[in-house]
C-alpha cells in the first residue's frame, strides 16, 4: 500500500471516531434506539444509554439508582415477561423527552426522560402495575 493510501485511510479512521465520539442525541432520537433497544430486550445496550449515575423511577416501583442497578432492573424485567413498547407519541422540548406508549396487551403508560449530553439523567414513567401483572401472569404483591 502506498504511503499516500495509508495516510489517507488513517486521516478517515481518525474523523470518523471524532464524528461518532461527538454525535449526541436529542431526546428524541433517544427515546426512539431506547425504545429499540427495549423491544430487543437488550438490558446491556439499553443501559448505556443512561449517565452513570442516572435515576430510573417507575411511579409504581422504587426509584432505581445508579448505571449498574438499572442495568439489573431492565435484565430482571427483561427475565420475567415478554415485552413490547409501540410508540404512540414522542414530544421533545430542550433536555426532555415524553413517550406515551402502548403494547400489543392494550397497556398504556407514559415516560419522561431528562437527557443530559445525550444521555439519560433522569427517567419517571407512569403504568397501570397491576394490569401489568395480570396479564403476564406474574405475582401480585400483597402490600
Amino acid at each position: 500500500m502506498k504511503l499516500n493510501t495509508i495516510l489517507t485511510t488513517e486521516v478517515y479512521s481518525y474523523r470518523m471516531s471524532l464524528t461518532k465520539a461527538s454525535i449526541i442525541m436529542t431526546p428524541r432520537q433517544l427515546i426512539s434506539e431506547w425504545v429499540d433497544l427495549f423491544n430487543k430486550a437488550d438490558a446491556k445496550s439499553i443501559t448505556d444509554l443512561y449517565h452513570t449515575d442516572a435515576v430510573n423511577h417507575q411511579v409504581a416501583n422504587d426509584p432505581v439508582e445508579g448505571k449498574e442497578a438499572i442495568h439489573a432492573m431492565f435484565q430482571s424485567e427483561f427475565e420475567a415477561a415478554e415485552m413490547t413498547c409501540i410508540v404512540e407519541n414522542i414530544f421533545e422540548e430542550g433536555e426532555w423527552g415524553i413517550l406515551e406508549w402502548k403494547d400489543p396487551l392494550g397497556l398504556r403508560g407514559c415516560g419522561f426522560f431528562h437527557v443530559v449530553e445525550g444521555k439519560i439523567k433522569f427517567q419517571r414513567g407512569y403504568w397501570d402495575k397491576l394490569s401489568f401483572l395480570k396479564q403476564h401472569g406474574l405475582p401480585i404483591p400483597t402490600e
